[in-house]
């Protein structure tokens, strides 16, 4: 089995070398490289071309969004998957994470294992984004957004006219994938099979030029299809 390639990149050693160690534990994945600033990141993702980067956002030089934006708007790095990393429950920065092309947001105190898992299923192309962090990202969002007020410059406004080509079944699957439901969540929502569900997200993926789940997400809710207490929580 080839590893999953995953780069490193964090401003703090001991960061660096507690997910090295993590990862490097097990057999289907490889550290192949760390990088201490964004800047150092893109350079190092278009030598080595990893599968997966691990991107803290709060860095010297060129901080982790921009360094995102550079890495996946880079044809050549077409297969890279970035995951970015912060810190902070509420970081001002995770709505402008996945809008640079972040395929993903996870806290640094994730548990072990879901670190672990995480990075198989970005690589796999699966969803990464957990409910409560698409809360928090469209709560974020909406509350930098107030009612009656004109869209942040970096948010695109709403517009319809990217769901004018969607069926009414599609746009029903974006409203459940911007709620952070899973392909087989979904299947049991609409009582659909597993596969006709995965083979609806991947049409929602070719009508709207999405390049991953994550874009899907912001889609729904600057389109209105979600809102900010639509989200469902696991586990509530």
């Amino acid at each position: 089995m080839t590893p999953i390639r995953v780069l490193l990149v964090d401003d703090q050693n001991l960061v660096r070398a507690g997910f090295r160690a993590l990862l490097d534990s097990e057999p289907d994945l490889e550290v192949v490289g760390e990088a201490v600033d964004g800047a150092e990141a893109v350079s190092l993702a278009v030598a080595l071309a990893p599968d997966v980067v691990l991107m803290d956002v709060r860095m010297p030089r060129v901080d982790g969004l921009e360094a995102t934006a550079r890495i996946t708007a880079d044809p050549g790095l077409a297969g890279t998957k970035v995951v970015v990393l912060t810190t902070f429950e509420l970081d001002e920065y995770v709505f402008g994470a996945l809008r640079a092309g972040a395929a993903g947001f996870l806290l640094k105190d994730v548990e072990p294992e879901a670190l672990i898992e995480a990075v198989r299923l970005v690589h796999d192309g699966q969803a990464l984004l957990a409910p409560q962090v698409t809360k928090r990202l469209i709560e974020a969002y909406v509350a930098a957004t107030p009612t009656g007020a004109p869209p942040a410059p970096e948010a695109a406004p709403p517009d319809d006219r990217r769901l004018a080509e969607l069926t009414p079944r599609e746009r029903e699957i974006l409203g459940l994938v911007g709620r952070g439901l899973s392909n087989h969540e979904i299947a049991a929502e609409l009582v659909l099979s597993p596969l006709t569900a995965k083979t609806h997200v991947s049409r929602l993926f070719l009508k709207l030029g999405a390049r991953d789940r994550a874009q899907l997400v912001v889609t729904a809710y600057e389109t209105g299809l979600v809102e900010a207490g639509d989200v469902r929580r696991r586990g509530s």
